[in-house]
């Protein structure tokens, strides 16, 4: 079963308090975006296998510990997941870069995939599904479904801010997956944005309205 974690280290915290002002300009959201995005990797890489080789220090020999070969995989939701993916290559550089476009139907409101491209061996790799924001959840659970229809055994989905009903809506569809967010907000409004939030992280990222 999947797990929800809500990282309140006191450095995310602080900058979160930045990212979601509406007076910070579009450059201080980037880099802040960023910057999270690093303290969260942090953390989601928690778990990482290690082995242990010989080494020589200029003292002497001795065993220490490498990662031991996992690749992972980051997987923006376009457009505004991408300003998380640097944060992220900055601690695990060796990752590979996938990609997964979705926009909403004007008629039923559903996601609907428009673009993925994603590393060969899918199968190989622990992948992390990176988005600003979780608000009704269906980006992030068509997302999961597009990459686990492509042969992804782990996925976790990391984001910024997330409404009640995103995360209800991620565990009722993909009950497996990990879950880690920055600040768990208190709900959606009618038109969908969450509260208090950030405003659209996208337009908010790239300088658009």
């Amino acid at each position: 079963m999947g797990n929800v974690f809500v990282i309140d280290h006191p450095l995310i915290q602080h900058k979160l308090t930045f990212i979601r002002d509406k007076n910070t300009g579009t450059k201080e959201f980037r880099e802040l975006v960023d910057e999270v995005a690093a303290l969260m990797a942090y953390e989601i890489t928690r778990d990482m296998p290690l082995q242990e080789i010989e080494i020589e220090t200029p003292v002497c020999k001795a065993k220490a510990k490498i990662l031991s070969g996992k690749k992972i995989g980051i997987v923006p939701i376009l457009r505004a997941g991408i300003g998380m993916v640097d944060g992220v290559l900055n601690l695990i550089p060796a990752a590979k870069v996938g990609h997964i476009g979705l926009y909403r139907d004007p008629k039923t409101l559903k996601p609907v995939e428009y673009y993925v491209k994603l590393p060969n061996d899918v199968e190989e790799r622990d992948f992390i599904l990176v988005d600003p924001m979780l608000a009704t959840g269906g980006s992030a659970v068509e997302a999961i479904t597009s990459l686990k229809k492509r042969g992804a055994k782990s996925i976790k989905f990391m984001c910024l801010i997330a409404a009640p009903e995103g995360v209800e809506a991620i565990k009722e569809a993909h009950p497996d997956i990990d879950i880690y967010i920055a600040g768990l907000d208190e709900k959606l409004n009618e038109k969908g944005y969450i509260i208090p939030g950030l405003g659209d992280a996208g337009d908010r990222l790239f300088g658009t309205k």
